[in-house]
C-alpha cells in the first residue's frame, strides 16, 4: 500500500510515536495513541494493526534492553513465559484477522477499569519494599498461566497489555515494580514480534510508515524506561494509574458512545 503523506502527517506520526513509546515503556498503552494515528492517515484497520506491531517492536525492544542492562530482567528465568506468550500471540493474531472483535470492544473497558481500581485501592499493587528480585526461575505453571492469555490478548487486541503484565507479575511473583516493568516489556516484545510475523505473512504491514514511527518509538521508549528506573514507584504509580484510566475512558467512549 502506497501512501503519499505531507510533512505535517509525518510530523504527527513522529510525535505520536515518541509519546507512545515513552508511555509504553512505563505503563503500556501506547497503541491507544499510535493505532488511531495510523487510521487517521488512511491505513485500513488490519494494516494499521500490523504496522503498529512493527513500530511497537522497535519501542518494546529498546525498553526491554534498557531494563535488561540495568539488571531488572533476567531472561533465563522466563523461558516458559516466553514460549507461552509466543503461542498465545500466534493464536490471537490469527483470530483477530478472521473475526470481528466487537464483543471485546464492549467489555474490555470494564476489565481495564478493574485494573485501575485494583492499582488505586490496593497498597501493594505496584509492589512493596519487601519484594525482592527472583533468584531462580518462578513456577512453570504460573508462567504458562500468565503467558498464554496475555500473549493471546496482545495478538488479538493489545490495549493495556503492558499494564496487565505489570500488575499480574507483581501479584503472582511478588516482583518489585521495576522488575515487573522489565518482564512486561520483554514479553510484549515477544508478542509484538510474533504478531508482526503473522501480519507480514498476510501482507498487512506498511513498512515505510512502520519503520519511521518505530524509530520515534525507540527514542521515546529509551527515555521512558530510564525515567522509570531513575524515579521509581513514586513516579510510576500515579502515571500508571492515570494512563490505565485514560485507556479505559478512550475504549469505553469508542465502544459505548
Amino acid at each position: 500500500m502506497d501512501l503519499l503523506l505531507d510533512p505535517g502527517s509525518w510530523a504527527i506520526l513522529a510525535a505520536t510515536g515518541f509519546i507512545a513509546g515513552f508511555i509504553d515503556a512505563i505503563a503500556g498503552g501506547g497503541g491507544l495513541l499510535s493505532i488511531p494515528a495510523l487510521l487517521t492517515i488512511g491505513i485500513p484497520p488490519h494494516t494499521a494493526l500490523g504496522t503498529n506491531k512493527l513500530a511497537a517492536s522497535f519501542g518494546s525492544s529498546m525498553a526491554a534492553f534498557t531494563y535488561y542492562r540495568k539488571q531488572f530482567f533476567t531472561p533465563r528465568f522466563w523461558y516458559h513465559a516466553s514460549i507461552a506468550t509466543f503461542i498465545g500471540a500466534v493464536i490471537g493474531t490469527f483470530v483477530v484477522y478472521l473475526i470481528d472483535n466487537q464483543w471485546l470492544e464492549k467489555w474490555l473497558p470494564l476489565f481495564i477499569i478493574a485494573v485501575a481500581l485494583y492499582t488505586l485501592l490496593k497498597p501493594n499493587a505496584m509492589g512493596c519494599p519487601t519484594y525482592e528480585p527472583p533468584v531462580k526461575a518462578p513456577s512453570k505453571f504460573k508462567q504458562w498461566r500468565q503467558g498464554i492469555p496475555l500473549g493471546f490478548y496482545d495478538g488479538f487486541a493489545g490495549p493495556a497489555t503492558g499494564a496487565f503484565w505489570t500488575i499480574s507479575s507483581v501479584s503472582q511473583y511478588k516482583l518489585p515494580v521495576l522488575n515487573s516493568c522489565g518482564l512486561a516489556r520483554a514479553m510484549t516484545l515477544i508478542s509484538n514480534l510474533t504478531s508482526l510475523s503473522v501480519f507480514l505473512a498476510l501482507g498487512q504491514v506498511n513498512l515505510m510508515v512502520g519503520l519511521s514511527m518505530g524509530l520515534c518509538m525507540m527514542l521515546g521508549s529509551f527515555i521512558g524506561a530510564r525515567t522509570a528506573i531513575k524515579f521509581g514507584v513514586p513516579f510510576i504509580r500515579p502515571l500508571f494509574i492515570s494512563i490505565v484510566i485514560l485507556i479505559a475512558i478512550n475504549l469505553a467512549w469508542g465502544a459505548w458512545a
